[in-house]
């Protein structure tokens, strides 16, 4: 079954404008992958060399980020909800 991932406003170049978009995946790394094959380009936004997501990007499951849960390895559902947001830096 499809997940909904929302996308932000910095990549939806990457996704012809769309704000959330549909994929698959049994985990959230799965799912970048997933979302990559659909949309060349989207994970190197998303992740650095290293596969890790980059410090500035926050993947969010039902509201709660990743990084407090198990990073890219976060097993997601159907029925989650999925969101991508870049940090705001501010002073």
């Amino acid at each position: 079954m499809p997940i909904p991932v929302t996308i932000p406003t910095p990549l939806r170049n990457l996704t012809g404008g769309a704000d959330t978009v549909q994929t698959e995946g049994a985990t959230i790394g799965a799912l970048l992958d997933n979302l990559d094959a659909a949309y060349p380009g989207i994970k190197a936004r998303i992740c650095d060399e290293s596969g890790a997501v980059r410090r500035f990007v926050n993947i969010y499951v039902n509201g709660e980020d990743i990084r407090f849960l198990e990073e890219k390895e976060t097993a997601i559902k159907e029925t989650d909800e999925i969101s991508i947001v870049p940090a705001i830096a501010g002073g």
